[in-house]
């Protein structure tokens, strides 16, 4: 996911999208430990997906305050 396309969505949005990935990457883990997971990059996404949307939730809640 881009973070241009993060950008434009509304708080709620960027939340919704925050639970279903660690949802994601709760289950990319479970399916790795126990040795079902084909393609081991997927964690690899979903951890920065993650990383992107606290850090433009971050940018955006900084704007505000100032």
């Amino acid at each position: 996911m881009k973070a241009n396309k993060i950008r434009e969505m509304d708080a709620t949005g960027m939340q919704k999208e925050l639970t279903a990935l660690y949802k994601e990457q709760f289950a990319l883990r479970m399916q790795n430990s126990t040795g079902q997971l084909a393609q081991t990059s997927q964690l690899k996404r979903v951890r920065r997906d993650i990383a992107r949307i606290r850090t433009v939730m971050n940018e955006k809640s900084k704007g505000e305050s100032a």
